[in-house]
């Protein structure tokens, strides 16, 4: 596809380069054509070179590395180690920014029209009035881009890291930038080991364990470094952060690598002396520039409107053309061919239907300003205000982590004000991922409960006080219940056994800083507090080597031989180590989500299984939204151990499937457990997470809860108004939905008119099982009516709780409400685990909290605490949303006012393409007098941000889409049709009749032109100034500045100066200030301002009153009801004078022009 794209993009550039050369050589620029014939064949050379180069490229499959071997690795072509991520650099910037450019459909057109203008029996207008906007444009766009370019470039800090190549063998020291991708080979530490922190990678600051080979763990001389000569095979790059296969290839034997032995590009070595590397992947090969590519690109409803609106806009420019056309066939025809003696077509033109073809594209050329130029630019300019303020927005601002709120988009602000649906993960985003051991239950006894008083208030005991029993205890760590503390102190061996499993199953490293005084990095917040409660309870974790753990358990120090570490992910959802004890026993500790491993227990503990499920979810931990983990361990035999270990072995060497081989081998030893019990971590909500809820609520949004967690984990209580089974097939789901429907139909309506309000008056908890992956998921395909039948029920409810959902379910999620409700979606979450939601929805949020920024990195915008994402919508999103569409309602009503004026004029000369305004004012009425008011009020405009959040109801028109739609579209064109229909026939009718005081006519053209242009500017000027509800300095400065601006280039261009050096470029030379001088011309101004613009005051007044809507300023125009009033009825009489008045004596011109001058000031007053 790629190269069928370049393939086409080329062609597409050649077509342009051959239609210029036909327009010069036509219009015998024969040097020009010359030079333009030599760029075509040398663009063609290129773009040839370009598609066989990129044909040519082979993917490649794996990779062969041989240890200090440069010329053996140059074979391959493997890519350098310097690195630079901007996308241009000096020589390339202009053609690959144009490129890009192009690939936009306006500046495509206008590039055309350009051409078309170059031929001069076509153009009645000069090149430079298409190409100064489209330069312009292009200039602006150019330099955003290049701005973006030069902010996000990343350079390589330390210049030597550039010469490396992949084989080569480099040293790190401690706190150094892994600067590409290495398999470790040794290092100062013992075993090979070495620390790392992945901050760069994940976001997660805490320090992980890397290991080297155990046969090059020894070649720590560099003697014995320079003479190895080993070869890697292993798999090609790819953006897989965890995820290594390859095999190393050394003294005829063959090694297994995995991710434990490499060190990632992004790294920084911790606590570590020394170590050695093989350089694997350098440069964009590596992972951490594997996963910097693009992100999925989205656009706003509003951007597919426009893109349809500008192709209807496209469509009646040609129907226009079409009208004119056919207008000058007939003309010519019936009227022109009277004067073919004294004025011949031009030579091309030898009939009627010829100059009509000619007439349809020049007056493509003419009326080509209906099609917005500097649309899509403004609109660029705009929404990077938005995100701008965005940015800025102190009350967004979390002083506790020092992490303001972060647009990272432009594109999708005005989409902010519309969101129908947020999809919510709940751990971290909604709670605060500080976890805090809570209760547990240990061999059917649980603790950790509170006690209930006679006043039927709960009520904690006191906090225990670890220090006289355990002076290693952490003084952070709050518990409450003194009969576990006291179950360990009298030596219960099943409490023992259960906080010896906490201190020995997890991956938390240990540092400590001080004699006692240790300080754990764990992964994750859960393994980091489970190991802390083991800590306090005298289980204490001390340090960890790759085949030894050592604690601390009832102050005595014990060292466990590690046999194996079975790794936790998010299929598995569970994690175990094998462990030989000083007495010389092996036993398996496991640790993982209930679901999983209650699965796997021995038929004998059937009856504690019960007790422990009944903690587990029904008495006592899911109703206070604990996460909740079962614990259990098997012992091992010799002889069981060593078969197992030889599977294991050979799983793990395996080249093919190496990761289900090792799951497989996993699942086998994971069986027989014996329960030890469960553990209950608290997470508790984020500050301001139930306000904001409620906010949002009342604004019409609908929130949903995907969590991994099970049913009970969730903070957010529904109530069980309404309850019924999980099913466990496909088939019962969609039983279970028309089930509840029916419950809801019976208990609640007896008619379908009650059937909706029934349904929305209880809150109803959807339930999603990993036992429905199948039914609620993939099983919709096989029953496409399941679809229907959960999104119709799920959105009836107040609340949605979607359990033990995968990141792709989650994602499926999103996109079946896009699929069946259309509506604009907001996904917002904190971890790796979220970004298929977040990438799934239309607009996706990333919380920087404690599972690192991999969710942030993926979002489109991003802040620290739920609570911010109120503020996030309801004020910016309203705003964005209000702002962009007032500006695409004025952009299109002044650009149709002032095109459509030359359609009116080719009916009154003769169909000949002339225009209405000097070629100067065409060229400068969108990107000078028109561009800076407009864009003052997209970006400055606003409405109250205490109302907005007081009034969540505000928010409402956003999400119907009021504001801006196609029925608003037509409206604008409307208006401004009718504004071009007045700004003409106002003008031709006072005109044509008009003298001056000396009696000289004012019918000529150039005094036509410059009344119609100067009434233009005034009347989209006072138009603006009505639409502008917020007013600031900068919104005086650019609408008062572009109005003076408009008369000062006037003289400017219509003086002696600039006539007297170029008088075959200016024409209308005296022709301002001899006009402006003529009252009846001011007269003939104000009266086509008036006409235009009192009736929108009228039909807004009328619409106020009759169709009122929500909007922040009723107060305010129901005040002004009554001076809207008075001016109303003060410019009706005015005009209504002037029609009734039959005189067109120069008397009553002054006495109308004196009263109605008064009645307008009056009005603006």
């Amino acid at each position: 596809m790629g190269l069928s794209f370049l393939w086409l993009s080329l062609s597409c550039w050649r077509i342009l380069l051959i239609l210029s050369f036909l327009a010069l050589q036509f219009d015998t620029h024969t040097d020009a054509a010359k030079l333009l014939l030599f760029v075509y064949f040398i663009f063609d050379a290129v773009s040839s070179f370009m598609i066989h180069f990129v044909s040519c490229v082979s993917t490649e499959e794996e990779r062969r590395v041989r240890a200090n071997d440069r010329e053996y690795n140059e074979k391959f072509q493997y890519a350098s180690n310097c690195i630079m991520t901007s996308k241009y650099n000096i020589i390339t910037f202009l053609p690959v920014n144009l490129f890009e450019q192009f690939q936009e459909v306006a500046n495509t057109y206008f590039l055309f029209l350009l051409i078309l203008q170059l031929i001069p029996q076509i153009s009645s207008l000069s090149w430079f009035t298409t190409i100064v906007p489209l330069a312009l444009v292009l200039s602006i766009t150019a330099v955003k881009d290049a701005t973006d370019d030069y902010v996000s470039t990343v350079l390589l800090q330390n210049e030597k890291w550039m010469n490396v190549r992949v084989g080569d063998i480099i040293k790190l020291e401690n706190n150094q930038f892994v600067a590409a991708d290495l398999l470790l080979l040794s290092s100062s530490e013992p075993h090979g080991l070495c620390y790392i922190e992945t901050a760069e990678l994940d976001g997660e600051t805490n320090m992980k364990v890397r290991q080297s080979v155990s046969v090059t763990s020894e070649l720590g001389d560099p003697n014995n470094l320079a003479s190895f000569d080993g070869e890697v095979v292993c798999e090609p790059p790819n953006n897989k952060l965890d995820r290594f296969c390859g095999t190393l290839y050394w003294r005829d034997k063959k090694y297994t690598l995995t991710n434990q032995n490499m060190l990632l590009r992004g790294c920084v070595l911790r606590n570590t002396e020394f170590c050695y590397g093989l350089v694997i992947f350098a440069g964009p090969d590596t992972k951490l520039m594997q996963n910097s590519g693009r992100t999925k690109f989205k656009r706003t409803s509003i951007d597919r409107l426009m893109n349809t609106l500008v192709l209807w806009i496209f469509g009646f420019l040609v129907c226009m053309g079409v009208i004119l056309a056919v207008g000058n066939a007939v003309w010519e025809r019936e009227v022109g061919s009277l004067f073919q003696s004294y004025l011949p077509w031009d030579p091309p033109v030898d009939n009627f239907l010829f100059s009509a073809f000619l007439a349809f594209w020049s007056y493509i050329i003419i009326l080509n300003t209906v099609v917005p130029i500097s649309l899509y630019v403004s609109v660029e300019v705009i929404r990077l205000g938005h995100s701008y303020f965005i940015n800025w927005d102190q009350q967004m601002f979390c002083s506790q982590c020092n992490t303001p709120a972060e647009a990272r988009t432009t594109t999708l602000n005005e989409e902010l004000g519309q969101v129908e649906y947020i999809f919510s993960d709940k751990t971290g985003t909604l709670t605060q991922n500080i976890m805090s051991f809570n209760k547990c239950s240990i061999d059917g006894q649980s603790y950790g409960k509170c006690t209930l008083t006679n006043t039927h208030t709960y009520m904690y005991l006191l906090k225990l006080d670890f220090t006289p029993f355990n002076p290693l205890a952490d003084p952070d760590f709050c518990f409450y219940d003194d009969t576990l503390l006291e179950s360990v102190k009298v030596g219960d061996s099943h409490a023992h056994e259960f906080f010896r499993l906490l201190s020995l199953c997890h991956t938390v490293m240990s540092e400590e800083k001080s004699e006692g005084e240790l300080v754990y990095k764990a992964q994750s917040p859960d393994e980091g507090a489970l190991v802390t409660a083991a800590r306090n309870f005298g289980f204490v974790f001390r340090s960890r080597t790759p085949g030894t753990i050592t604690t601390t358990e009832m102050g005595r120090p014990v060292t466990y031989t590690l046999l194996a570490i079975l790794d936790f992910n998010n299929i598995r959802k569970r994690m175990s180590v094998i462990v030989r004890n000083p007495e010389g026993r092996i036993r398996l500790y496991c640790k993982g989500a209930d679901t999983v491993l209650l699965q796997r227990l021995h038929p004998c503990n059937q009856e504690l299984m019960n007790i422990t499920s009944d903690h587990l979810n029904v008495s006592d931990h899911p109703t206070d939204g604990l996460r909740t983990l079962a614990l259990a361990y098997r012992d091992l035999s010799e002889d069981e151990w060593e078969a197992w270990a030889e599977s294991h072995r050979c799983a793990d060497k395996a080249t093919n499937c190496r990761e289900d081989r090792l799951a497989a081998t996993y699942d086998q030893i994971e069986q027989g457990l014996m329960l030890l019990g469960a553990t209950a971590i608290e997470d508790k909500l984020q500050e301001g997470v139930p306000e904001t809820i409620a906010i949002l609520s009342l604004a019409n949004i609908k929130i949903w809860v995907l969590t991994g967690d099970k049913q009970g984990e969730s903070c957010l209580k529904v109530p069980d108004s309404e309850y019924y089974e999980e099913p466990h097939h496909y088939g019962d789901v969609f039983a279970c939905l028309r089930a509840l429907m029916n419950i809801l139909w019976w208990r609640h309506a007896k008619d379908l008119s009650m059937v909706t309000s029934a349904i929305s008056s209880v809150a109803v908890r959807i339930l999603i099982h990993t036992k429905l992956k199948t039914a609620c998921m993939i099983g919709v395909r096989r029953k496409a009516d399941m679809e229907t039948e959960f999104v119709s029920t799920a959105c009836a409810c107040k609340a949605v709780i979607c359990c033990r959902v995968t990141p792709l379910q989650k994602a499926q999620v999103v996109e079946l409400i896009k699929k069946h409700k259309k509506a604009v979606t907001l996904a917002i979450g904190d971890g790796a685990n979220d970004i298929s939601m977040i990438k799934s929805a239309h607009i996706g949020v990333g919380i920087s909290g404690q599972e690192g920024i991999q969710a942030v990195l993926a979002s489109d915008y991003s802040f620290s605490q739920f609570r911010f994402l109120q503020r996030l919508l309801l004020v910016h999103g309203r705003w964005s949303y209000l702002r962009m569409c007032r500006f695409l309602c004025y952009f299109f009503y002044k650009n149709f006012a002032f095109t459509m004026v030359h359609f009116w004029f080719g009916f009154f000369c003769g169909f000949s393409a002339q225009t209405v305004y000097d070629q100067y004012f065409i060229t400068l009425y969108n990107i000078v007098y028109t561009s800076l008011p407009v864009l003052a009020m997209g970006i400055f405009d606003q409405v109250s941000s205490l109302l907005s959040l007081e009034y969540p109801k505000l928010y409402e028109p956003g999400q119907l889409n009021l504001l801006f739609n196609k029925r608003e579209f037509f409206i604008c064109i409307a208006q401004g049709i009718y504004t071009s229909v007045v700004l003409f026939f106002v003008p031709y009718a006072i005109l044509s009749d008009a003298t001056q005081s000396t009696g000289v006519p004012l019918a000529d053209y150039q005094t036509f032109a410059v009344t119609t242009a100067t009434a233009l500017v005034i009347v989209v000027s006072v138009q603006i100034a009505l639409d502008t509800g917020f007013w600031t300095v900068v919104n005086h400065v650019f609408v008062w500045g572009s109005l003076g601006s408009y008369f000062t280039i006037m003289f400017a261009l219509h003086g002696q100066t600039l006539f007297s050096i170029f008088p075959s470029q200016f024409h209308f030379v005296g022709s301002a200030l001899s006009t402006l001088l003529q009252p009846v011309v001011w007269l003939t101004i104000t009266l086509a301002t008036a006409i235009c613009i009192v009736p929108v005051l009228a039909v807004r007044f009328l619409k106020l009153d009759l169709k009122p809507q929500l909007s922040l300023k009723k107060k305010q125009l129901v005040s002004t009801s009554t001076k809207k009033i008075v001016i109303f009825f003060l410019l009706s009489h005015s005009v209504i004078t002037w029609i009734s008045n039959q005189s067109r004596s120069q008397g009553n011109l002054m006495k109308f022009c004196f009263g109605f001058v008064c009645s307008f000031l009056t009005a603006i007053w």
